[in-house]
């Protein structure tokens, strides 16, 4: 009987196998190993500090000497202290901005640290926040302006090589680079050495971008890049704080390019697209992106801060805000401020999903298999999401949580690696014995959060309005923010 019982069973199992479902198929573009990485980074800081800071300009001319960068306190522990308590995952370092001034000791120019007061020329501020990036476990990315103000040989071929030497130097000796920035900010006046002129480039050919990007794939093949033209991560197409209200991850990039890209779908994306390629919002706590002292007064407030999030993390991009440095080499009070009590409110609202303990339904569920159980949507694990039939591209997910519950943010997450399905959702709350509907939304992707004004209910249901396949969902959450809605600033 006991050798009859062990051959019932894995005949059993055997056929469990057999008959499980297929998950979904892919559906249009997907997003690489490292894109998926780079989602899950969400938010990170940039920082601009160099010359400019000391010249009180946005954009130096190249003319500027050296001895001028001194930041008489200059701490990178302490500053990326400050960012990671602001909730930041990781820091892009402005490596060399357009006037030409480098933070590290490049081999290839003179006009760096190297011939600076600061630490008497024997410094490296790369390695320093580098090495401070690895202390308090954020990740480390680069910005090496392709303008260069200050060198002789802008505009000729022979500038190329140098900026290739200096991208090789900054990917090969700081250890892993998480992101590297490119721009389109490219000629114009300049001081270059002592020509004191303008110069023009072709910005189509110029470059020779696809050579020039080939040099990341080889030292850095975990980084993703950054440009209007990505190839990995789009420009959201304004430096505000925001994404469309709908935000595709995928882009039509056949002919983009850095600097080329223009701003026309740059902040709603393609659908479907000819690339994943998401979109990053870039805005700085400042007006300027590097340090004034006239600016203190204007450093975004916590208010402004949160809408930024919501309009960007909680729109499906990545947001990148940046700190600049002052004149010490330290980040100014205030900002430190707001950073702190910005990430208390963001702390206090997504510590407790309400949602946790509900019980989870749906009008269907991929070949009644549990691997794509509705109740998946609570676990948020590697691999694990509510999927349904091929045909069914229009369920419902209901959500009872068998008491009241207060909240104001519902979060929704798709699966990712199985592409970008979902073309529109509704949520509703349950009210005096009735559905009643409370928000829509468009695109979802890595995350989208829907703030609305205080509900109470026991049950809400999602219904997924239009999709380009079936659904495959991997989260939905509720939660309470401090902060209500109708206190968000307006842009």
């Amino acid at each position: 009987m006991k050798c009859l019982f062990s051959f019932l069973t894995l005949v059993f199992m055997s056929a469990s196998v057999l008959f499980a479902s297929n998950p979904p198929a892919p559906y249009g573009h997907l997003p690489s190993d490292r894109q998926l990485k780079w989602h899950e980074m969400e938010m990170y800081a940039f920082i601009h500090f160099t010359v400019n800071t000391f010249t009180d300009k946005e954009w130096g001319y190249g003319d500027e000497s050296p001895d001028i960068f001194n930041p008489t306190e200059f701490n990178a522990d302490k500053i990326v202290r400050v960012l990671k308590d602001g909730g930041m995952k990781g820091v892009v370092l402005t490596c060399k901005h357009h006037d030409g001034f480098c933070l590290w000791p490049s081999k290839y120019t003179d006009h760096s640290i190297k011939n600076s007061p600061w630490k008497k020329g024997k410094g490296d501020m790369v390695k320093e926040f580098a090495d401070a990036c690895k202390k308090h476990g954020l990740k480390f990315g680069t910005y090496l302006s392709p303008w260069d103000r200050n060198h002789k040989d802008y505009a000729t071929p022979e500038y190329i090589t140098y900026y290739r030497n200096q991208l090789r130097e900054l990917l090969a000796n700081y250890g892993p680079i998480f992101e590297m920035w490119f721009d389109g900010a490219n000629g114009g006046d300049g001081y270059y050495g002592g020509a004191k002129e303008k110069r023009k480039i072709d910005n189509r050919t110029y470059y020779d971008w696809k050579n020039t990007w080939s040099i990341v794939r080889e030292l850095q093949p975990d980084a993703c890049m950054f440009s209007d033209g990505g190839p990995d991560v789009r420009w959201v197409g304004n430096e505000s704080g925001f994404a469309g209200e709908t935000c595709w991850a995928t882009f039509n990039a056949d002919e983009a390019r850095p600097g080329s890209a223009g701003t026309g779908n740059l902040n709603k994306g393609d659908r479907p697209g000819s690339a994943w390629m998401p979109a990053e919002v870039d805005v700085s706590i400042r007006p300027g992106w590097f340090y004034h002292a006239k600016e203190d007064e204007k450093v975004k407030s916590v208010d402004h801060l949160l809408k930024i999030y919501y309009e960007s993390v909680g729109r499906g991009a990545n947001l990148i805000l940046n700190v600049p440095p002052d004149r010490r080499g330290l980040v100014h009070e205030i900002d430190a401020k707001n950073l702190r009590e910005w990430k208390k409110i963001l702390d206090e609202t997504f510590e407790k999903n309400l949602a946790r303990k509900a019980k989870v339904s749906a009008s269907n569920t991929r070949g009644n298999d549990d691997q794509f159980a509705p109740a998946n949507v609570l676990k948020q694990k590697s691999g694990s999401y509510w999927a349904t039939d091929d045909e069914a591209k229009t369920p419902e997910l209901v959500l009872d949580m068998g008491k009241p519950v207060t909240f104001n943010v519902v979060q929704l997450r798709e699966y990712l690696p199985l592409g970008q399905r979902i073309e529109s959702v509704a949520v509703d709350c349950w009210k005096n014995d009735k559905w009643e509907e409370f928000a829509t939304a468009t695109s979802i992707g890595n995350r989208r959060l829907i703030r609305s004004k205080d509900i109470t209910t026991t049950k809400i249901r999602l219904r997924i309005t239009a999709a380009a396949a079936c659904p495959a969902v991997y989260g939905v959450a509720l939660f309470k923010s401090p902060v209500p809605v109708e206190q968000s600033v307006k842009k």
